[in-house]
C-alpha cells in the first residue's frame, strides 16, 4: 500500500457505499421474509396439479432461497466493508501520528511510489560547527521511525488484501444469483483463508514425513471449517487436486510403516479420510473459476497412476473415489466425474487383469468398515457419494426417456423395454461384474459395491441421503418427485422382471435397499393394485401424494411385490411399509359414513392383496431353498413372521412414516408413506396404536419365535388382517355389521389367500431356482 494512499485517504465514498450495503441487507431482510411467509408457505400448501405441482412449486421454493441467499451476501459484504473501512481509518490515524513524531524528531518522512517510503534526517547548516561533534538525528531513530510506518503499512495492506479477497471468493461462489456465504465480520474470513493456507502447508509436505499433530491439527481445522465456503476453496485451491489424492495415499497407505503403525495416528488417518472427503466436497460447490478448473483437472486425473511409491501407486479414481464416501459434492461435478469412471470401468471391468480388485493391487484406502470394503474399487466409494446425494444420484440413473423439466406432462408410459432403461443402471445391475474387496476377518464372498449401488438407488428414488435421519425425514416429509418415480419404475421393471429373481438372489446386498425402496412407493404400488387390471382405478381411494406419481401396471406391481417377497429382508421391510400406509387410509377414513367406508373397504382389500403377494412368495421362496416345511424353511418363516418389529421406534410426520431400522450401526431408515401430512393425537389413532405395540413387543421379546411352518405363517397373516378389520369398526357397530352384511371378510381373507405364485403363474414370478 503506498503510504500516500493511507496517508490522505479518503473513505467517505466508501462510507456512502457501506450505508447503501447496509440498506440494501435490510431490504433483503424483508425481502426474505416474505418470501418464506408467503411465496413459499402458499406454494407449499397450494393443491396445484400437472406441471405446476413440481416445476413450479420447485421455481418457487428456488427463489425463496435465492433471496436468503441474497440478504447473507449483502449483509457479509456490510460487514466486511465496515470492518475494513474502520481498519482503514484506524491504520491511518496511527500512521499521521507517526509521521507527526517523526518529524518532531527532525525525520522527513516521503513516499516513493510503488508502496515504498523515505525517512532522511533533516539538514541545518549549525549542525556541522556543533562543538559536541554528534549531529542531531541518530540512525537509530530514522531506523525506528522506518520500521514503525512499515508495520503500519503492512497491516493496513494485510487489511485491505484480504478483504478483497474475501469478497472475491464470496462473490465467484455461484456463477448465477447469490452463494448464501456469511460471516459476521472482516477478521473471521480472513481468518478463515489464512488458515486454509496454513493447512494446506501440512499437505504440501510428503505424507511421511507429516507428524501426527500435524495430522491432529490438520483434522481439527477441516472439523471447524467444514461449513465455511471460503475456507473449503482456498485450502483445496492452494492444494490442488492432484496432491490431495497423493497426500491422502500416502497417509492411508497400509504398509508404509511396515505394519509398526502408531494407534493414535491410524486414528487420525481414518478421520482425516472422512474430514478431507468433507472439505472437498463443500469446495466442489463453488462455482468460481478456479474451482471449475479444479473439477475438470480432478476428473482428467482420475484414470492415470499418480505416480508414486505409495499404495500401489492408484490411479485418480481409486483415490479421489474414496474421499467422495463423505461430503456433499457438487451433483453436475459427480455425474460427470461417475460418466467418466462408468466408461473406464467398461473397458477394464471382467478382464483378468482387472486394475481394481487383484492380488497385487495393495491400495487399501478406505479405513472406515474396511473387512468388508478395502476401498480398491472405485465404483463403490463413487455410488457412496450418489447415496448422500439424492439430486446428483436421481440425475444418474434417469430415465432416457423422461424429465419432468421438459415434457409438457408429467404423464409417461410404464417402463416396457430395455431401452427405456437409464445405461448406467443397467450397467451397473445386469452387466457389470462385481468381486468382493474384503480382507481375511471379512464377510466371505460380500460385495460391498452392490450395497453402495443400493444406498445410490435409495437416494434416488427418495429424495433422501440413505442414512438420513428420522428427525431430518419427518422434517422434509415427502420429497418424491416425477423425477425420483422415474428411477422407481426402472427399478421395478429390472427387479420385478423375468430375470428379476435372479438378480435378487445373486445380488443379496441390494436386498434391504430393494425393499426400503419398494417400502416408499407402496401407496403407488396399491393403486396399481386396484381396479381390474390396469382399469377403474379410483384415485380418491388410494390419492396420489405428490404429482406424476409411479406407474408400474398392475402385472409390473404383483411381479416386482412377488420378487421382494423371495428374501427375508425386503419381505419384512415391505409388509411393514404396507401395514402402516393400510392403517394411515383407514385413519383417514374413519367409518363415520358411506363414502369412508367404500374407502376403507377398497385399502383394506388391496393391502391385503399386496399382504398376499409378499406372504405367498415368501412361503414358495423358503420351501425351493430348504424343501417344504423343513426345518430351514421354518426358521425362515418363523424369521420372517416377526416383521411387525420393525415399526418399533417409527415416527411419523409430514406425510411419511420414519422407521429406523433394528440392528443397524448406522442411521438406516424405511422411508413410507402415510395418507396424512399429519397425526393428531397419535395414541387415539390405528397407526399410532400399532407403533407404540410394535414398540412395546419388541423391548419385551426382542428375539421371536424360532419356527413357524407355512399354515401357521398364513394364520398368522390372516389374524393380522382380523385385527384390522375388528380394529376399524371398534365404536361403529352398526357400520361392522353392514360391513358383515356385506361380506367384507371373506373378501379380505380371498384377497390374501387367493394370490401370488400359487394361483396362476400370471400371478407373479416364480422362486428362484439355482
Amino acid at each position: 500500500m503506498d503510504l500516500d494512499a493511507l496517508r490522505y485517504g479518503n473513505f467517505s465514498q466508501l462510507g456512502e457505499a457501506i450505508t447503501d450495503w447496509e440498506q440494501m441487507a435490510k431490504k433483503l431482510a424483508d425481502l426474505k421474509k416474505d418470501a418464506e411467509d408467503n411465496l413459499k408457505a402458499r406454494a407449499d400448501k397450494a393443491a396445484w396439479t400437472g406441471v405446476n405441482a413440481t416445476v413450479s412449486r420447485e421455481f418457487i421454493t428456488k427463489t425463496a432461497a435465492e433471496f436468503a441467499d441474497a440478504h447473507a451476501q449483502a449483509n457479509t459484504v456490510a460487514k466486511i466493508l465496515k470492518d475494513t473501512r474502520q481498519e482503514l481509518i484506524d491504520y491511518r490515524t496511527q500512521l499521521n501520528d507517526a509521521i507527526d513524531r517523526a518529524a518532531k524528531k527532525h525525520l522527513t518522512v516521503a513516499d516513493t511510489g510503488n508502496g515504498s517510503f523515505t525517512v532522511v534526517a533533516n539538514t541545518r547548516p549549525d549542525w556541522s560547527s556543533d562543538p559536541s561533534g554528534e549531529q542531531a538525528v541518530s540512525q537509530q531513530e530514522v531506523d525506528d521511525a522506518r520500521d514503525e510506518i512499515q508495520r503500519i503499512l503492512g497491516k493496513a495492506a494485510q487489511s485491505d488484501s484480504t478483504a478483497a479477497k474475501a469478497l472475491r471468493l464470496i462473490v465467484d461462489q455461484a456463477e448465477y444469483g447469490f452463494s448464501g456465504a456469511s460471516y459476521d465480520s472482516r477478521d473471521s474470513a480472513a481468518k478463515a483463508i489464512a488458515e486454509a493456507d496454513r493447512m494446506a502447508k501440512i499437505l504440501a509436505k510428503d505424507p511421511r514425513d507429516v507428524t501426527s499433530a500435524e495430522l491432529a491439527s490438520l483434522n481439527s481445522a477441516l472439523v471447524t471449517y467444514k461449513n465455511d465456503p471460503l475456507f473449503a476453496e482456498e485450502f483445496a485451491t492452494q492444494v490442488g487436486p492432484k496432491k490431495a489424492l497423493v497426500f491422502w495415499a500416502g497417509i492411508a497407505d497400509p504398509y508404509q510403516g511396515e505394519y509398526n503403525h502408531n494407534p493414535a495416528r491410524d486414528k487420525q488417518a481414518r478421520q482425516l479420510q472422512k474430514n478431507l472427503g468433507i472439505i472437498l466436497g463443500r469446495a466442489t460447490l463453488s462455482d468460481s473459476d478456479q474451482m471449475t478448473s479444479w473439477k475438470d483437472q480432478m476428473i482428467k486425473l482420475g484414470p492415470n497412476q499418480l505416480g508414486i511409491g505409495d499404495a500401489g501407486n492408484p490411479t485418480g479414481y481409486a483415490v479421489m473415489s474414496n474421499l467422495m464416501r463423505f461430503g456433499d459434492y457438487d451433483d453436475d461435478f459427480l455425474y460427470r466425474y461417475g460418466d467418466e469412471l462408468l466408461a473406464y470401468d467398461k473397458q477394464v471391468n471382467g478382464r483378468a487383469a482387472t486394475p481394481w480388485v487383484n492380488n497385487w493391487n495393495t491400495g487399501d484406502l478406505n479405513l472406515w468398515g474396511n473387512e468388508n470394503d478395502r476401498g480398491r474399487d472405485p465404483v463403490t466409494g463413487f455410488l457412496e457419494a450418489l447415496g448422500h446425494d439424492p439430486g446428483a444420484s436421481e440425475k444418474f440413473f434417469a430415465r432416457p426417456d423422461f424429465s419432468d423439466t421438459s415434457m409438457p406432462t408429467l404423464e409417461r408410459d410404464t417402463v416396457n423395454t430395455e431401452s427405456e432403461v437409464n445405461e448406467h443402471l443397467k450397467y451397473l445391475t445386469s452387466e457389470r461384474l462385481w468381486l468382493p474387496d474384503t480382507t481375511m476377518d471379512g464377510k466371505e464372498g460380500y460385495v460391498a459395491g452392490r450395497d453402495a449401488l443400493g444406498h445410490a438407488l435409495e437416494a434416488a428414488t427418495t429424495g433422501y441421503p440413505y442414512d438420513a435421519d428420522a428427525k431430518d425425514t419427518v422434517a422434509g416429509g415427502d420429497r418424491r418427485t416425477a423425477n425420483t418415480a422415474a428411477v422407481f419404475e426402472q427399478v421395478a421393471y429390472l427387479y420385478g422382471g423375468e430375470g428379476g429373481p435372479k438378480l435378487l438372489h445373486t445380488q443379496p446386498e441390494l436386498a434391504d435397499s430393494l425393499g426400503k425402496i419398494g417400502g416408499a412407493y407402496i401407496d403407488d404400488i396399491d393403486y396399481e393394485l386396484s381396479g381390474i387390471g390396469d382399469h377403474e382405478k379410483d384415485p380418491g381411494d388410494l390419492p396420489a401424494r405428490y404429482d406424476g406419481r409411479a406407474s408400474i401396471g398392475n402385472q409390473g406391481a404383483i411381479d416386482f411385490l412377488s420378487v421382494l417377497g423371495q428374501n427375508e429382508d425386503s419381505h419384512k421391510i415391505v409388509t411393514a411399509a404396507q401395514h402402516m400406509y393400510t392403517l394411515s387410509l383407514l385413519d383417514a377414513n374413519p367409518a363415520t359414513s358411506e363414502e369412508n367406508m367404500n374407502r376403507a373397504r377398497d385399502a383394506m382389500s388391496v393391502g391385503a392383496e399386496a399382504r398376499g403377494i409378499l406372504d405367498h412368495s415368501r412361503v414358495q421362496q423358503a420351501a425351493t431353498t430348504y424343501g417344504e416345511e423343513s426345518e430351514e424353511a421354518n426358521k425362515e418363516l418363523a424369521r420372517s413372521s416377526d416383521w411387525k418389529k420393525l415399526m418399533a421406534g417409527a415416527v411419523v410426520a409430514g406425510g411419511v412414516a420414519a422407521v429406523p431400522l433394528p440392528g443397524s450401526t448406522a442411521a438406516a431408515l424405511v422411508i413410507a408413506p402415510v395418507a396424512a401430512d399429519q397425526i393428531v393425537n397419535a395414541a387415539n389413532t390405528l397407526l399410532g396404536h400399532e407403533i407404540d405395540k410394535a414398540t412395546e413387543e419388541a423391548a419385551a421379546d426382542p428375539s421371536g419365535p424360532s419356527q413357524m411352518t407355512s399354515r401357521k405363517f398364513f394364520d398368522q397373516g390372516t389374524d393380522g388382517l382380523g385385527k384390522i378389520y375388528a380394529a376399524y369398526f371398534e365404536g361403529h357397530p352398526k357400520a361392522g355389521e353392514k360391513a358383515d352384511e356385506e361380506q367384507w371378510i371373506e373378501g379380505l381373507e380371498g384377497s390374501y389367500l387367493g394370490t401370488g405364485p400359487n394361483q396362476n403363474d400370471y400371478r407373479g414370478r416364480p422362486p428362484f431356482k439355482d
